[in-house]
């Protein structure tokens, strides 16, 4: 599947985009203006958009657990890197890459974290427990009551849905070819040979998916 051309954005298009950006459809700018904000820089908008009634009801959710949730950033974006590189996702391991190195998250980290849970302890061994024992059974059991002690609910409940979240579009976004952003950080080997993590050059700070 292709993103949207520029001819066929219309008005619900828009309306999903902005979604994302946190500002009206109408306000959103029009593809092919060549505006550094407009659709067609954002192939993953332009798939979505496809089903723009669908896109804007799962951005919705989608960037309240990235910018409303109460679970810290970091411990965030370690769930998000261990469920992309457990389904494969390209495109979302590279963007969360970029996320989770602005949030404190380590090199060193994210390459341990392609490895297993070695070397991580507190919080951030908890969360990825928790996404391994979600990615492997489809429940938390032993972590669900840690999670609730030590994180309170609210936290607890984002890790769940944040596991679920990304499982969805790995899933779609592998189905349809979507292809990482350029400069970001390539996907680990399948056998979990860890290369140099590369940075992503400045970013679109309001697109995050």
């Amino acid at each position: 599947m292709q993103p949207l051309s520029a001819e066929e954005w219309s008005e619900a298009e828009y309306a999903a985009f902005g979604t994302l950006m946190g500002i009206p459809g109408e306000k959103v700018p029009r593809a092919g203006s060549g505006h550094a904000y407009e659709p067609l820089n954002f192939p993953v908008i332009g798939l979505l958009a496809r089903h723009p009634t669908l896109a804007q009801a799962f951005l919705t959710f989608n960037v309240h657990l990235l910018r409303h949730g109460e679970l810290p950033a970091d411990l965030r974006e370690l769930v998000v890197l261990r469920v992309a590189i457990k389904h494969r996702s390209a495109f979302e391991w590279g963007q969360h890459v970029k996320f989770a190195l602005a949030t404190g998250v380590t090199e060193e980290e994210i390459s341990a974290l392609v490895e297993g849970n070695e070397g991580f302890t507190g919080h951030r061994l908890l969360v990825l427990q928790a996404a391994d024992e979600l990615l492997a059974t489809g429940r938390a059991g032993s972590t669900w009551e840690q999670l609730v002690d030590q994180l309170g609910v609210h936290q607890a409940m984002e890790v769940l849905f944040l596991v679920g979240a990304y499982i969805t579009t790995g899933m779609a976004f592998n189905t349809w070819g979507l292809q990482p952003q350029p400069g970001s950080a390539a996907l680990p080997a399948d056998d979990d040979a860890v290369g140099g993590l590369q940075h992503i050059p400045g970013a679109f700070g309001n697109i995050a998916l």
